[in-house]
């Protein structure tokens, strides 16, 4: 089955030689998302909890173009630059996801794109793909 590669107005332009995300054997593959605002492309002011929101509005404007939402999401990757920032990301990702319950792995890093605190990506099924 062929690769098949998704693509959102409404989240970032990919910044290297990557897709937003890749669509395969029915699964969903994001690249990691950051909190660049998609109209400017620049990060968006504040601290963890306004990147992590809009961290999940890039991620969620990707799920929609491929057909998919948080209850197809299997599983998160997140990366924190400081795990002492968990409590407060982990607000907004239970706020966001609502009763799905995917897998996730939660790892701090050295370091991320654009001095930004964290980053997410994701797997989902794609229904009637």
């Amino acid at each position: 089955m062929p690769l098949k590669t998704v693509h959102s107005d409404k989240a970032p332009e990919a910044i290297g030689p990557y897709s937003q995300a890749v669509v395969a054997n029915g699964m969903l593959f994001t690249a990691g998302q950051i909190a660049l605002d998609p109209a400017s492309m620049q990060v968006v002011e504040g601290d963890v909890v306004a990147q992590t929101e809009q961290v999940f509005r890039n991620l969620a404007a990707i799920l929609a173009s491929a057909g998919a939402t948080w209850q197809d999401v299997v599983k998160t990757t997140v990366f924190l630059m400081d795990m002492h920032d968990f409590p407060r990301m982990n607000e907004v990702y239970a706020r966001v996801m609502g009763d799905s319950r995917p897998a996730r792995s939660t790892v701090q890093v050295s370091g991320l794109p654009r001095g930004v605190l964290v980053e997410i990506d994701l797997v989902a099924v794609v229904p009637n793909s």
